[in-house]
Formats: structure tokens, sequence, C-alpha cells
């Protein structure tokens, strides 16, 4: 499975348990129109460092965190290898 729809199927998972109402997930959709308030980011991020074994969010000092989730996506795929 790629890391895409990895990151899609978290983002459902954890929308589900936490009882948020996910609109379309489109590359435009800005992550605070998920719904997903910080906890819910908080678990997504740990959740996708322990199945891909990366968080790019910590790889580097000027990181920013992304707008999109296009972005947010974005952000794993292009993590060096």
């Amino acid at each position: 499975m790629s890391v895409r729809l990895r990151i899609i199927a978290a983002i459902k998972q954890i929308a589900d348990e936490q009882k948020v109402k996910l609109p379309p997930l489109t590359d435009e959709l800005t992550l605070h129109e998920t719904g997903f308030d910080s906890l819910a980011f908080a678990i997504l991020v740990a959740r996708l460092e322990d199945d891909l074994d990366v968080d790019p969010f910590t790889l580097s000092e000027d990181v920013t965190f992304p707008n999109t989730i296009g972005d947010f996506i974005g952000a794993y795929e292009n993590v060096p290898a």
C-alpha cells in the first residue's frame, strides 16, 4: 500500500474512533477543515511514525506543519531516505 493510502486510511480510522465526521479528503482540504483537534493530530502522527518508521516533523529544526492534506501527505512522501 502506498504512503498516501496508508495516511488516508489512518485519518479515516482515527476519525471513526474520535467520532469526527470527515469531509471528502482532497489534497486541497485544509487540516483545520478535517475536524481533527490537536489530540487527533497527535494520534495520527504517532500512528504514522509506528507504521512508516518516520516522523518528518522532527527531522529538521525548520520544518513547519503543513496546511493541507496534500502538504501533510507530501511531508511523508518526501522524507529523505
